[in-house]
């Protein structure tokens, strides 16, 4: 009874969302591999002649970013790479780093390495709008591939000394052209035949099919004074070109594909079906804590209580704390229109929320902290 009343509140919660100018959403808790909870509420159109349905894709934004770190953990567990490595190693531009020092630059001390790219204090930034991704793109006549945009950007000074500071950045499409080399593939080939297919996500990748535009939700630009919505673009900003694979932003997916990663990855890397993309040990490696000193300090202003930075996804640090729910260790990310994962390997949940609404600081403070202590007040866990 208690947990029929608990689910309830829930749907109530997610149905409340439209008043406050979320247009739609869909909300999915998997454990121990089956579904446990499941609710689609508002429009996926401005004019809302389209309900939400399972067949609704959406730009997953920097909820790519866990698929490319698991590539990483993927390759490091074949031994093709090492986290200690230098960047430069593989893609050797990154060998003479400069560091901005106010308006002048200077020779980095430290060097740049794969570690960095994962737990972003590489000292990149997150500015698309960089003269050497400015140049490159206009060079290709707006066709760069990905190595070509990573290339170009190692011409960008860092802000800081490598390993140094938390800074949110383009580390992790840097760790795509990592990927790329290492492989012998293009980013998206390697996901496809490493995570997507083992897993049957039919529906995942960079490139939009026919029918993945057709059912591509409107997509939203949200206001926080007056909690509404405006229609914008569907367009993703971080797909830089049609030949550039985003590995930090790049992904459109539905809620039924990216909740088969995240239950894979709560599951000790292995699908129902028993497809295994990573291992146990691999998962654990990604979620402690890497941050300390400043870093921490960096990371603490996103905001996210409870949390800090492990390899390329949030991970629960001090849950009482801040009245979190979940357990310490629980991870995950989220995406620039609202995309919620999380991955709970102790309970073997997996939750995926989306939206698409961008510049909505609101989901993040608000909607995500309490969908997630909603459902652990409905799923049995360890005690």
């Amino acid at each position: 009874m208690e947990q029929t009343k608990n689910k309830e509140s829930l749907i109530q919660f997610l149905d409340s969302l439209e008043n406050v100018g979320i247009p739609g959403c869909d909300c999915v808790v998997y454990q121990n591999h089956e579904p446990v909870f499941r609710h689609m509420t508002g429009f996926a159109d401005a004019k809302k002649t389209k309900p939400i349905t399972s067949a609704n894709t959406y730009w997953i934004y920097s909820a790519s970013k866990l698929v490319t770190c698991t590539a990483i953990m993927q390759l490091i567990e074949k031994g093709f790479l090492q986290l200690e490595d230098p960047v430069a190693s593989y893609l050797p531009e990154y060998k003479d780093l400069k560091v901005r020092t106010n308006s002048l630059s200077s020779c980095a001390a430290q060097t740049l390495t794969i570690r960095h790219l994962m737990t972003m204090q590489s000292g990149l930034n997150y500015n698309l709008e960089a003269p050497s991704i400015k140049r490159i793109l206009q060079v290709t006549q707006g066709g760069a591939t990905t190595r070509e945009v990573i290339r170009a950007l190692a011409e960008e000074p860092l802000d800081f000394e490598p390993g140094t500071h938390y800074q949110y950045s383009l580390s992790h499409d840097v760790l795509g052209a990592v990927i790329e080399v290492v492989s012998g593939m293009p980013l998206g080939r390697y996901l496809k035949v490493n995570i997507f297919e083992p897993l049957d996500m039919k529906n995942t990748g960079f490139d939009i099919t026919p029918d993945q535009k057709e059912n591509l939700s409107e997509q939203f630009t949200f206001h926080e004074d007056s909690k509404t919505s405006t229609l914008i673009s569907q367009e993703n900003k971080f797909k830089l070109s049609n030949n550039y694979e985003s590995g930090g932003a790049g992904l459109v997916s539905t809620v039924d594909d990216y909740i088969k990663f995240l239950d894979a990855l709560c599951n000790g890397g292995t699908s129902k079906q028993g497809k295994q993309i990573l291992s146990p040990e691999s998962i654990e490696r990604m979620k402690q804590d890497e941050l300390q000193g400043e870093s921490r300090e960096d990371f603490a202003k996103l905001g996210k209580l409870g949390y800090s930075y492990g390899l390329g996804v949030r991970t629960l640090v001090e849950p009482d704390r801040y009245g979190v729910k979940s357990p310490i260790g629980e991870f995950g990310w989220d995406g620039a229109a609202g995309a919620y994962a999380l991955v709970d390997t102790q309970n073997k949940v997996a939750v995926f929320y989306a939206q698409h609404s961008v510049d909505c600081e609101y989901v993040y403070r608000e909607i995500h902290p309490k969908i997630r202590n909603m459902i652990y007040e409905i799923i049995k866990t360890e005690s």
